[in-house]
């Protein structure tokens, strides 16, 4: 089992720091509770097997292999996304109306407004996790803006 020191992972502070966060970003990645369920647990799995010794930062580790996954799984020909359930675990109704706006921009745009606006990150780290140049994460971020102002118009 990999580990990110000398010493075991504690597995329970790392899924209770990242599971909320990394489930978020799936969620708004795939816009569906089930498939985002899915790529956490793929993302931890992964962790378990892959991670590398001596990692500084497994919460950026696993966002990154999240991302990917959700790339990965957005490929996927039978992959759909259908209208946001009512079961959603959300706080109020205006964070399920933003939830609905952003699931209507495409899965490219809304990866890069959820990791910067929701997730804190960099164009930079965001560049880095998509394969992306940061131009071109600069560029979805203010394309994807504008679409947002215009549906919340």
């Amino acid at each position: 089992m990999s580990h990110t020191s000398n010493r075991p992972v504690d597995w329970e502070a790392l899924v209770t720091q990242n599971e909320n966060r990394l489930y978020r970003a799936a969620l708004a990645i795939l816009g569906d509770p089930h498939e985002a369920e899915d790529a956490v647990q793929d993302a931890f799995v992964r962790f378990l097997e892959r991670a590398p010794k001596g990692l500084e930062c497994s919460g950026a580790w696993l966002m990154r292999v999240l991302v990917n996954s959700c790339k990965s799984r957005l490929r996927l020909a039978w992959r759909r996304v259908g209208p946001l359930p009512e079961s959603l675990p959300t706080p109020g109704p205006e964070e399920r109306q933003e939830l609905e706006e952003l699931l209507s921009l495409p899965p490219e745009d809304r990866a890069v407004i959820h990791l910067h606006y929701y997730a804190g990150y960099s164009t930079d780290e965001i560049a880095q996790m998509l394969g992306q140049r940061p131009g071109t994460v600069r560029s979805r971020l203010s394309r994807a803006r504008g679409k947002l102002r215009k549906l919340l118009e």
